[in-house]
């Protein structure tokens, strides 16, 4: 089955969501556009209703003149006259009597026309009581044009109030829509960061414990297909990395084994010399022997110190954890370095968290502490004061210790715990280190998944050991 890619499952996200506000915004939109059209009818409606009115009001002023001239004068182009406003009148009502509010209106004004025409077609009534029949119902076609005028604003007021709650209401539910899809997007664009970036943050993290030498933890990515094939090559890169790791070690092992065997016959016969078993020596020759005899011991040394170095790396891989208490293992450490520190007159005070116990190898991080102690044994001054703090920060275990010492150099900071390097700072009387105890303590310390640091702001030197902390207190 085919994964998609970290690219292609980003851009999905990313299509989908604009598929999601872009239809948000096209919903939105043809909502609009019918409230446009009912707006714009209502108003094309508004203002032929308002015409047909304000027409019909002219009309009717002149079928009233046209009649009462009609009546006095008896002239028939007077009547013709009144008829054809009558049915101007009748034309303008059209619009009025489609209009469901105004119908009834409508009807009634034609009913009222209808029986002006009769009165002024009927002789059998005399002149004034014509003449007052029709004022009669010309006064009610007035009113009833009141009423005709009154009901179309009424009617418009309340369209237009319609329209406007219509827009107010898709407003509304346009502005929920969008803050809808506003959060939906915002919550997809979390879900798919969150997922899109973990396997970024395992990726990291594999990266981080190669460049640390964690190489026993398998290297399984989970995600994108670019990304999963990314994992497989770092684990193969994490195998590769541990096969030449071994292929060192085994080299380191067997050539330090090689180099002892001659180096001792050469120590040996070095010794017959200066002991004169192979003649009397003179000055120059002593001399001589005696570079060599001190030299040799160097180089003897140096292998003992790469043996060592490279079974701590190699035992490191190896630990066997127990709940320890932390405050407890450096108080053992101290007490058996006790002849070293007393003959220099040194004080050593450890403080902190009894109940504190965390799993541990507690011989491979004895030894680990026992490095620290040692190294700050031998650059306090005579009488000085050496502190352990054993604590909690954050969600690390802290063992650290410090001392009133010279210090480490700036220039020293940088590589103080890289194997055989021996910093520009030495103490007065006392042989030069190997350079490999701080190697040793960082091997430890990672191997137990921690760091070991340098406090950069403290008086003296100031090392950390921060382990991963587990909430267990004895």
């Amino acid at each position: 089955m085919l994964r998609a890619s970290f690219r292609q499952l980003l851009l999905l996200a990313f299509v989908l969501m604009s598929v999601l506000l872009g239809a948000v915004s096209l919903s939105g939109l043809q909502a609009l556009q019918g409230l446009l059209a009912k707006s714009r009818e209502a108003g094309q409606q508004s203002i032929q209703l308002n015409l047909s009115t304000r027409g019909l009001a002219e009309r009717s002023t002149d079928m009233e003149r046209a009649a009462r001239q009609y009546l006095v004068l008896g002239d028939d182009a007077l009547r013709q006259r009144f008829d054809d406003a009558a049915n101007q009148a009748q034309a303008l009502l059209l619009p009025l009597g489609q209009y469901p509010p105004t119908q009834v209106l409508t009807q009634q004004w034609l009913a009222g026309a209808v029986r002006v025409r009769s009165q002024l077609a009927d002789q059998r009534l005399d002149l004034a009581a014509r003449e007052q029949a029709v004022a009669t119902e010309f006064r009610a076609l007035e009113n009833i044009l009141r009423s005709l005028t009154q009901q179309v604003q009424q009617s418009i007021s309340q369209r237009n109030q319609e329209v406007q709650d219509a827009l107010e209401t898709q407003r509304n539910r346009q502005v929920q829509q969008v803050l809808v899809a506003i959060v939906a997007a915002a919550v997809a664009a979390l879900a798919f960061g969150l997922w899109l970036t973990r396997p970024l943050r395992r990726l990291g993290l594999a990266i981080v414990a190669l460049g640390e030498g964690r190489l026993a933890e398998p290297v399984n990515i989970r995600g994108p297909a670019d990304l999963s094939s990314l994992g497989r090559q770092l684990d193969w890169l994490r195998l590769r990395l541990t096969e030449l790791d071994e292929d060192k070690a085994r080299f380191l092992r067997h050539t330090s084994h090689e180099l002892k065997t001659p180096l001792a016959a050469v120590s040996e016969a070095v010794s017959l010399l200066q002991e004169g078993v192979g003649g009397t020596l003179g000055a120059e020759q002593a001399e001589i022997v005696g570079i060599l005899q001190h030299n040799t011991s160097v180089l003897q040394q140096q292998i003992e110190d790469l043996l060592r170095y490279n079974a701590a790396a190699f035992d490191a891989r190896r630990l066997q954890r127990r709940p320890t208490p932390l405050r407890s293992l450096v108080e053992q450490v101290v007490q058996a370095q006790r002849l070293s520190w007393q003959a220099r007159s040194l004080s050593v005070a450890v403080e902190g968290d009894v109940a504190l116990v965390q799993p541990v190898d507690p011989e491979r991080l004895g030894a680990a502490l026992g490095n620290l102690l040692s190294n700050a044994i031998r650059f306090s001054p005579s009488g000085g004061r050496i502190r352990w703090w054993v604590g909690t920060l954050g969600d690390k275990a802290v063992l650290q210790i410090s001392d009133n010492g010279p210090g480490v150099p700036a220039a020293d900071r940088e590589h103080i715990f890289d194997p055989f390097y021996r910093g520009s700072l030495q103490p007065q009387g006392q042989a030069r280190g190997s350079g490999i105890g701080l190697s040793i303590v960082r091997e430890q310390v990672s191997a137990h998944g921690g760091q070991v640091r340098l406090a950069a702001d403290a008086a003296g030197a100031c090392f950390q050991i921060l382990l991963p902390l587990e909430n267990s207190h004895a």
